[in-house]
């Protein structure tokens, strides 16, 4: 069964004067799926997240909530409610009234608004605390109260702008599981806005990747690392490296390409149009480099290295390759596990890849 549209963003643009920060985009969030806008500061995400709450007006294009358009309604009469960066807590109130304090305007009891913040902090987790406050709470439980104000309004959407960029990185990753959980038990449409390209992807159904107020790419998180649109997106979701290489044959699906210093190698087209002797860019994640003191029985293309320096980190153990002819080191990450090869500083190796482990880049 198809899911409806939630959210459609029709051909957007917003300009501050003579700077246009978000530039003609389109883009449909599907009922009941978390969604990650994803870019560098300044991309324009939080502008267009803006543009949906009302915070903003489009200069150009509409945006449409369930079917309908947005144009000429108010932040506070739109159905969606916004998390922002500071959470926004009220100091002077305890959590419970904090969370009850947008129910105010339904013309509800004292009661029957303190059962609503109560149930809510049943679900974040918050369950018996309502008398506690503000100053009282980590981190981890304001952003909880946060998420709890905006959800008790029942919005149809709920849009998030950087939640969990003031979390050290051990209460950041509980948290994305536990937003994760509360999306998938409220069933709503959720939109966040971030630069971490690993908690969107860790949490969302979906992500966007905006550069210069454009939406570069749109995709499931594992197309989006496999198969990046081009060398932008590609450098900007994790680690990549990049090597030249040129077209030396092609079919429907797959090209035959010359990768410098690797040799002939046969890979996905991945949408590069270009004819033979076209110059392409190959991209090649770091985990998908094997390596090894001698000859490699599982990759397709090899050629010598020299390491020149390494990165522990716990789990695996990044090298930094030079070879000869190439302008930038390559970059191998290998777990680490009790029987792997371990080199050092100086040593020789084999370097080598899986042509479907590489993707053709215009």
């Amino acid at each position: 069964m198809q899911k409806t549209t939630a959210v459609d963003i029709c051909n957007v643009s917003k300009s501050f004067g003579s700077f246009q920060a978000v530039q003609n985009v389109n883009l449909a969030l599907k009922e009941g799926e978390f969604f990650s806008l994803l870019g560098p500061s300044g991309c324009g995400k939080s502008t267009l997240l803006r543009m949906i709450a009302g915070f903003e007006k489009p200069t150009s294009g509409d945006v449409e909530i369930y079917g309908a358009s947005m144009k000429n309604v108010e932040a506070n009469h739109r159905p969606t409610n916004m998390v922002f960066q500071s959470y926004a807590i009220f100091p002077h109130l305890n959590i419970a009234e904090n969370i009850a304090f947008g129910l105010a305007k339904l013309g509800l009891s004292k009661a029957q608004k303190m059962a609503k913040a109560g149930e809510m902090l049943e679900k974040v987790g918050l369950a018996g605390l309502g008398k506690r406050a503000v100053n009282e709470l980590s981190g981890g439980q304001r952003q909880r109260v946060a998420l709890a104000r905006a959800l008790v309004l029942e919005p149809k959407v709920l849009l998030l702008d950087e939640p969990m960029s003031a979390l050290d990185k051990k209460l950041r990753e509980q948290m994305q599981m536990e937003l994760r959980q509360l999306q998938r038990a409220v069933g709503i449409t959720f939109l966040m806005v971030t630069h971490d390209q690993h908690e969107a992807m860790t949490i969302s159904d979906r992500c966007g990747v905006m550069f210069n107020g454009k939406l570069a790419q749109v995709a499931e998180p594992q197309e989006l690392y496999q198969k990046p649109i081009n060398k932008t997106v590609a450098n900007f979701i994790g680690g990549m490296n990049f090597l030249n290489g040129k077209i030396t044959g092609r079919d429907d699906v797959s090209l035959s390409v010359n990768v410098e210093n690797f040799g002939p190698i046969r890979i996905d087209a991945h949408g590069v149009t270009d004819a033979v002797d076209a110059l392409i860019t190959v991209g090649l994640r770091p985990e998908r480099v094997h390596l090894g003191r001698n000859g490699l029985l599982n990759a397709d293309a090899t050629t010598q290295a020299t390491v020149i320096d390494k990165a522990f980190y716990g789990e695996t153990i990044h090298y930094f390759l030079k070879i000869n002819g190439l302008g930038e080191p390559l970059i191998a990450s290998v777990t680490n596990f009790e029987r792997a090869d371990h080199f050092n500083i100086g040593d020789t190796v084999q370097a080598g890849f899986r042509g479907r482990a590489a993707v053709a880049l215009p």
